[in-house]
């Protein structure tokens, strides 16, 4: 069963408007972990514009009963120098650049990435963490993916949600899609399907929601984690952030 990553940005986003401490990152996290969430993700930014370096350090001890998964591009801020404290579950490798809105693509794994990423690669296994890199779903990529030694892959699912949502709100005439929604996800699953032949795991996540959830999964296979923040956070707005998890793990549960 694919399980879910709850991940705390937002709570953090919101909580740093003031200066009050609320809402907690610490008492959403366990509220998350109370509900069924199988891990908590953050990324931490060099800026701290939401998750602060020691937000993952007070993290710590609440997780230490799930998964915990910790995103970040390597080569900028903090993130290799909390590794050896923190040793989280996972380090998810994003190529962010600093001062991005959000992670907006996956790695081109080109001669000079592949370069920079081998010696940290290296390191996160001496520390025993799982390594998942952050990826487009372009077959080459995760070729390469395991070539330098990652455990998993996450795939990059932003295009698949905008194509999802562009499509549903499209209806043709007579009330179905223009398209067919599963051309969505052919890349995803082709991406999905030699990443378990050459032996990676499979996560995925960015703008995964309620409404796309089911299909991503029930079309792109095997699907070990998502990881999901910003829509999650917003549906716990309308019904509370436990129920919102619930409703996450609800659909995970019933795909077969």
């Amino acid at each position: 069963m694919t399980k879910l990553s709850v991940n705390l940005n937002k709570i953090a986003l919101v909580r740093n408007a003031r200066t009050l401490g609320i809402p907690s990152v610490i008492k959403a996290a366990k509220i998350c972990i109370n509900a069924g969430a199988y891990g908590i993700t953050v990324h931490p930014r060099p800026d701290e514009r939401h998750i602060r370096y020691s937000d993952v350090y007070e993290l710590k001890p609440v997780v230490s009963g799930v998964e915990f998964n910790i995103e970040g591009n390597p080569l900028e801020g903090r993130y290799m120098e909390i590794m050896p404290d923190i040793r989280p579950t996972q380090a998810t490798l994003v190529p962010d650049v600093i001062g991005a809105v959000t992670s907006d693509h996956g790695w081109d794994l080109n001669k000079e990435n592949i370069e920079n990423l081998d010696p940290i690669i290296k390191k996160l296994k001496e520390l025993g963490i799982r390594i998942s890199i952050f990826v487009d779903p372009v077959i080459e990529t995760v070729e390469k993916a395991k070539e330098i030694g990652a455990d998993r892959i996450e795939l990059y699912t932003e295009p698949y949600a905008r194509a999802f949502a562009e499509i549903a709100s499209s209806p043709a005439k007579g009330g179905t899609p223009r398209n067919d929604i599963s051309t969505a996800v052919a890349r995803y699953a082709a991406a999905a399907e030699k990443a378990a032949q050459i032996g990676l795991g499979v996560n995925a996540g960015h703008d995964l929601n309620l409404d796309n959830l089911r299909f991503f999964c029930e079309n792109v296979k095997p699907i070990m984690e998502v990881s999901i923040g910003h829509a999650l956070i917003a549906d716990a707005l309308d019904m509370g952030l436990a129920e919102a998890v619930r409703e996450y793990c609800k659909i995970l549960e019933s795909i077969k």
